[in-house]
């Protein structure tokens, strides 16, 4: 009987040791899991709060190693920013037509990238990304996943863009840059590249704002369209090109800055003295396209600038949501055609491949050019030249 005790009380003994001895083990496991590596620690500091265009507030990773942009817009402004190459899947509008997007041009190798639908519609394509991104731009629209909807259902931050323009929401514009700049630790060159913009602005104002009104020649811009609409009487009243040169615009309007479509009889009646034209590739050439029209409809062989052959093609500006960048090189264009007096040290040819250079081939003005001249195969009709028709 004593016999058995003592066995039995050394095996309790024991049991109480090796008890200790597991929760002593599991206690430094428990300990060891909570203390972060350096990385870790890096990593968990590296997480920032940014407020998109929408006013959401966002928890990213700052400066990522991967990100998509989803919408119209998005790797334009990405790429001015320098930072296209975190890209790891692309929009399925990238892989259409890329001449005239200069950013496209000069990243021909998007076309080559996995999709993911169109404005971000395929969710499961994006959680089955290899890389998986680490934030989502998106260009914000009534179409397709609200941010936070895309959010949840993917898991990965969402910062949503509104996109601006070069005249009425340029600040819209500016933000966006901004908004991407702080995510991906590109303040400064947002900042670059926004005082790249006011400087240009600037100058071609400059150069025209002190001639008075009755001294300026009549213009008009068309086939300024969206999606697959590029007639001759679409137009933009604020056209960029020119109004940056304080030009005789005939379809300016400043009690509706938004005017996007005029008629027929209008254009008849104001019978512009110079006509600008945004030219196309040739599977939009048909009788829905300015150049086609111009030629064809009799009535528009009345108007004097097709007569005194003072019809002129220019990149498209319009062309999977807007180009800022061709923009400003259409302004300069215009402005040796206006007013020649004003910018006779101009070269459409320099100019586009400063700009161009600048703002997607990372200041160097050589690829400057070298994208310039590709973007000019947009179209069999010539650009920046006088149009002939027959």
């Amino acid at each position: 009987m004593s016999e058995n005790r003592t066995i039995l009380a050394v095996l309790f003994i024991a049991l109480t040791m090796a008890s200790v001895l597991v929760s002593g083990c599991m206690g430094d496991a428990s300990i060891s899991q909570s203390i972060l590596t350096p990385e870790e620690t890096e990593n968990e500091a590296e997480m920032i709060t940014v407020q998109d265009s929408l006013g959401r507030n966002v928890e990213v990773p700052k400066d990522p190693e991967s990100v998509i942009c989803s919408g119209a817009g998005g790797l334009r402004y990405l790429t001015y920013l320098q930072a296209e190459d975190r890209i790891v899947a692309v929009d399925s509008s990238e892989h259409k037509v890329s001449v005239g997007k200069a950013y496209a041009v000069v990243n021909s190798y998007f076309e080559s990238y996995p999709m993911f639908g169109k404005n971000g519609e395929n969710l499961e394509t994006i959680l089955n990304l290899d890389p998986q991104p680490q934030v989502i731009f998106t260009m914000y629209t009534t179409n397709g996943y609200d941010p936070d909807e895309m959010q949840d259902k993917t898991g990965i931050p969402v910062i949503a863009l509104k996109e601006g323009d070069m005249v009425n929401n340029r600040e819209d514009m500016y933000q966006i840059l901004r908004i991407m700049g702080e995510v991906m630790d590109k303040e400064e060159r947002a900042e670059e590249v926004i005082s790249f913009f006011d400087s240009n602005i600037a100058e071609l104002n400059e150069r025209t704002e002190n001639i008075p009104d009755e001294e300026k020649i009549t213009c008009y811009a068309g086939g300024v369209g969206s999606s697959s609409a590029y007639d001759f009487l679409r137009t933009d009243s604020n056209y960029p090109a020119l109004y940056f040169i304080n030009a005789n615009n005939v379809a300016y309007n400043p009690e509706n800055m938004s005017v996007e479509k005029i008629s027929k009889e209008s254009i008849l009646v104001w019978d512009p003295e110079i006509v600008f034209v945004e030219l196309r590739p040739s599977m939009f050439d048909g009788e829905n396209y300015a150049p086609y029209q111009l030629e064809h409809d009799e009535a528009y062989s009345q108007l004097q600038a097709v007569q005194n052959e003072n019809v002129y093609g220019m990149l498209p500006y319009k062309f999977y949501s807007h180009n800022p960048d061709t923009a400003l090189v259409n302004a300069y264009f215009a402005g040796t055609i206006l007013f020649p007096e004003q910018f006779e040290d101009i070269t459409v040819e320099d100019k586009a491949a400063e700009i161009y250079g600048f703002l997607v081939c990372e200041g160097d003005k050589e690829k400057g050019m070298s994208v310039y001249e590709t973007m000019l195969t947009i179209s069999d009709t010539p650009v920046y030249e006088s149009i002939e028709f027959e």
